[in-house]
Parts: structure tokens; sequence; C-alpha cells
């Protein structure tokens, strides 16, 4: 069980990172705000409550998928503006640079 939350934070957490920059960048695409809060609700549904096996394949499963695909169809200019930021930040923070990058 270990292993699926590391795995989860590394997939997820990096594309988590990348559509919170989306959603803070001027040029931000129409469809990104209202996906973004369908995925929130589809997260947080009570039947996550209810069976919580169908709670956590969604969760662990779908969710991580459906964030992917999202930051896959963000426009190119937004992601390049991330992995300056990102790579900037990693600059001023002396920490050195991932070899797999952002995104």
């Amino acid at each position: 069980m270990k292993r699926i939350f590391a795995l989860w934070r590394v997939v997820a957490g990096q594309d988590v990172r990348l559509l919170w920059f989306a959603l803070r960048h001027q040029e931000r695409p129409g469809w990104l705000l209202p996906g973004l809060a369908g995925l929130a609700l589809f997260a947080v549904e009570p039947l996550n409550f209810a069976l919580p096996v169908v709670g956590a394949v969604d969760e662990f499963v779908l969710v991580p998928l459906v964030l992917h695909a999202m930051v896959t169809m963000l426009p190119a200019h937004v992601r390049d503006g991330y992995a300056r930021a990102y790579a900037a930040r990693r600059v001023r923070t002396g920490k050195r640079a991932a070899s797999n990058g952002p995104g």
C-alpha cells in the first residue's frame, strides 16, 4: 500500500503542480477551471464513502489518468512557462534538477 501512495504522489503530484500553475496563468484555456471543478467533485463524491473499494479505484486510477490527460491537453506555452518557472525555482533553492524534468 505504501508503494501505491508513493507512486500516486510522484505521478499525480507533478501534474497537480503544473495544473495549479496553469490555473494562475493569464492565458489558461477556458475548459481548465470547469474541468478541474468536475474532477474535484468526482473525487469526493458520496459513492467513495459508501463503497470504499470503488472509491479507492477511482482515487488511485481514474483521477491520476484524468489529471494527466488534462496536462497533455494544456497549450505548449503554458507547459513551457511551468518548465521555466520550475527550473528557476530549482536554481534558487540550490537543488539539483531532476533527471526526468517537469511535466
